[in-house]
């Protein structure tokens, strides 16, 4: 029964060498300005058997970040940086996807340009605090799109 993890499947138009999918937890090991590393080259590379792997997820702009050392996907250093990684998984004959996300409400004024609120869907905020690279920081009100 199990090997039938092991055997190629199709995947729309890709064909996945097997049916282990690694999913996306972000690691916090991005660089300064949200900046993939060659730490997270090596890290995808490692995993690069599996039949896809799904990135941590990758803000899409400054307004998305809400975590700290989490990497971006909007600027040139960034997209170099992921290049690092996409390169090392294809060399290792792996395929990987990058998972995009925006935290909206689960971000914090400390992430934010200007010390703004962060955007959300609704101005409702929520619980428990948010995490930044000082400590846990009360959240805040978020600015409704």
């Amino acid at each position: 029964m199990t090997d039938i993890l092991f055997k190629p499947f199709q995947l729309g138009s890709l064909t996945l060498k097997n049916r282990i999918l690694m999913a996306p937890m972000t690691r916090n090991r991005a660089g300064v300005n949200a900046v993939p590393t060659a730490l997270m080259a090596t890290y995808y590379k490692q995993r690069a058997s599996a039949g896809l792997l799904i990135t941590e997820a990758s803000q899409i702009s400054p307004q998305g970040q809400g975590y700290p050392a989490t990497p971006g996907i909007f600027s040139e250093a960034q997209t170099a940086g992921w290049k690092l990684t996409t390169d090392a998984v294809h060399a290792a004959n792996g395929l990987i996807f990058n998972q995009l996300w925006h935290v909206g409400r689960v971000s914090h004024p400390w992430y934010q340009e200007g010390s703004k609120a962060p955007v959300a869907p609704s101005a409702i905020p929520i619980t428990s605090p948010i995490i930044t690279p000082e400590g846990p920081k009360d959240p805040v009100t978020p600015r409704a799109l």
